[in-house]
C-alpha cells in the first residue's frame, strides 16, 4: 500500500470524524438562538428551560469539534509538508482570519453561553449566545473559503523561491470569493442547520415514544419540524442545484464523474440509482432523462461535458464519486418526505404526537443528515481528485517525503482506537445528558431579577465593592 493512499485514508479518518461536530454544533446554535428570542419576546420560563438543556448539549457538541479539528492543524505539517509549503502564503492568511473574526468572539462570550443560565437575564443570555453562534459561523466560512480556493484556485501567482515553488496571493478579494465559495458555504450552511434541526426533532420524539416531558417535547417540535422542512425543500432545488451548476462550470471532470458521463453529450440524463464502470466507461441504473442538462444550464439539450475531454491519468475514481453522491441526493428528497408527512399529521388532527412509526423516523433522521452531510464531504473531496489544488498541486506531490508506510500504518490504528473510545464517551455523555432531561423551569421572579445588560452587571457589581449590597 503506498504512503499516498495512507496519507489519505488518515486524514480522510480524521477529518470525517471532525465533521460529525461542526454541522451539529452550528444547527443546535441556530435553534437556541430561537429559544433565546421566544424567551425574550414571550417571558414564557418554558423557552428558559429548553435554552438551558440545549446548552448543555451545545457545549458537548462544541468541545468535540475544538478537539477533534486541532489534529487537523498537526497533520498539515506531519503528513502533507510539501503542500503546506505550496499554499502556506495564501492559506496562513485565511486561517489568521478565522482566528481573528471566529476564536476571538466564540471565545470572549462562550463562558457567558455555557454559565449564564443561572446568572444571566434573557436578553444577555440571548446576546452571548447569539455571539458564540456567529463565530461558529464564522470559523466555518473562513474554512470553507480555505478549502473553496482548493476547489477552484485563482487569485495567485506561483514563484520558484529556490526551495521548490510556492503560490503566492496576488489578490485577496480573489482568494477569498473563488467562484466555488459562495455556493458551497450556502450548501454547507443550510445542511448543518438540518443537522441540528434534526437533532432537535430526535430528542423531541424521544421523549414522546418514553412519554416524558411531553409539553417540552411537542414545544421543540414545533419548532424544528417546520424549519427543517423548509431547509430540505431548499436544499434540493435551490442550494444544491446552484452547487451543481458551479461544478459544471468549474469542474466539469468532477461533475461527469458524479453522473458517470463519459462521453460529452446533449440531453444528458440525471441518475437516480445506478452503478458505473470505469473499466467499460458504461452507466446503468434508473435515471431522469434530461435532467442533468437542465439542471446545469436550464435547457434540456445543453452539452455536458464527459470524462473523454479529461485524460484519464486525471479521472477520480469515478463509481466511488458516482455512489457518494447519489447517496447525498436520495437522502435529500428522503427529508423532503419525512418533512412533508411530519407536517401533514401534526397539521391533520394532531396525530403526529401519538404517530409512533414517524417519531421513530424523527429519532432516526439526526444519523440520516449526518450521514448525507458526510456524503457530500466525500463527493466534493474524492472528486477533485487527483488534484490537491485543482489543476495545480497533485496529490502525489503534496506528501511529506520523509514519513514511512510503517509510521503510517501506526498512526491510523492509533487514531481508529482513540476515535472509538472518544466517540464512546462522547455518546455516553450525550445519551446521560438527554436521559437526565431538561431542568425544572426557573422562577419567573428569580429571572427578572438576573442582570439583562453588561452596565447592570458593572452596577451591581460596584454596589457590592462599596457595601451598598
Amino acid at each position: 500500500m503506498s504512503t499516498e493512499l495512507l496519507d489519505r485514508i488518515q486524514f480522510g479518518l480524521t477529518v470525517s470524524f471532525h465533521f460529525i461536530f461542526p454541522p451539529l454544533s452550528l444547527g443546535v446554535g441556530l435553534v437556541l438562538i430561537i429559544f433565546g428570542v421566544k424567551s425574550v419576546r414571550t417571558g414564557d420560563p418554558r423557552w428558559r428551560q429548553l435554552s438551558t438543556f440545549w446548552v448543555k448539549i451545545y457545549g458537548l457538541i462544541f468541545s468535540m469539534g475544538i478537539a477533534t479539528g486541532i489534529v487537523q492543524e498537526f497533520e498539515f505539517g506531519t503528513n502533507w509538508s510539501a503542500y503546506s509549503r505550496f499554499v502556506g502564503n495564501i492559506f496562513g492568511s485565511l486561517l489568521a482570519a478565522e482566528g481573528i473574526f471566529a476564536f476571538m468572539l466564540e471565545g470572549g462570550f462562550l463562558g457567558l453561553m455555557l454559565f449564564g443560565g443561572t446568572r444571566l437575564g434573557n436578553r444577555l443570555w440571548l446576546f452571548a449566545t447569539t455571539m458564540v453562534v456567529l463565530g461558529a459561523t464564522f470559523s466555518a466560512t473562513w474554512i470553507v473559503m480555505a478549502n473553496s480556493w482548493m476547489q477552484t484556485p485563482q487569485g495567485f501567482e506561483i514563484k520558484d523561491v529556490g526551495q521548490g515553488s510556492q503560490a503566492f496571493m496576488t489578490s485577496f478579494h480573489d482568494v477569498v470569493f473563488t467562484p466555488s465559495f459562495v455556493p458551497r458555504i450556502l450548501h454547507l450552511l443550510a445542511a448543518s442547520w438540518m443537522v441540528g434541526t434534526s437533532m432537535v426533532l430526535s430528542v423531541g420524539a424521544y421523549y414522546l415514544l418514553r412519554r416524558r416531558h411531553v409539553e417540552l417535547a411537542r414545544t421543540m417540535i414545533r419548532v424544528a419540524l417546520p424549519l427543517f422542512t423548509v431547509l430540505a425543500i431548499a436544499q434540493v432545488a435551490l442550494f444544491g442545484a446552484n452547487q451543481a451548476v458551479e461544478v459544471s462550470k468549474q469542474q466539469p471532470a468532477k461533475l461527469a464523474a458524479m453522473e458517470g458521463v463519459y462521453t460529452t453529450r446533449t440531453c444528458a440524463p440525471m441518475y437516480i440509482l445506478g452503478w458505473t464502470d470505469q473499466s467499460t466507461q458504461r452507466t446503468t441504473g434508473i435515471a431522469v432523462p434530461c435532467l442533468l442538462s437542465f439542471l446545469t444550464d436550464q435547457n434540456f439539450d445543453a452539452p455536458v461535458t464527459g470524462l473523454e475531454a479529461t485524460p484519464q491519468s486525471d479521472w477520480p475514481q469515478v463509481n466511488l464519486v458516482f455512489q457518494m453522491y447519489h447517496l447525498m441526493i436520495n437522502l435529500g428528497m428522503l427529508f423532503i418526505a419525512i418533512g412533508l408527512a411530519g407536517c401533514a399529521l401534526w397539521v391533520w388532527r394532531q396525530k403526529l404526537w401519538t404517530n409512533r412509526w414517524m417519531l421513530r423516523v424523527l429519532v432516526a433522521s439526526v444519523f440520516l443528515t449526518e450521514l448525507a452531510t458526510l456524503s457530500g464531504w466525500w463527493t466534493a473531496e474524492f472528486g477533485r481528485q487527483p488534484w490537491i489544488v485543482w489543476n495545480v498541486l497533485r496529490t502525489a506531490g503534496a506528501q511529506s517525503p520523509n514519513v514511512g508506510t510503517g509510521q503510517l500504518i501506526f498512526s491510523i490504528s492509533m487514531f481508529v482506537v482513540l476515535y472509538i473510545v472518544v466517540l464512546y464517551t462522547f455518546l455516553r455523555l450525550l445519551d446521560r445528558q438527554i436521559k437526565q432531561g431538561p431542568p425544572p423551569p426557573s422562577d419567573e421572579d428569580e429571572i427578572a431579577s438576573l442582570p439583562d445588560s453588561f452596565g447592570e452587571i458593572f452596577r451591581r457589581r460596584s454596589r457590592v465593592s462599596s457595601g451598598v449590597d
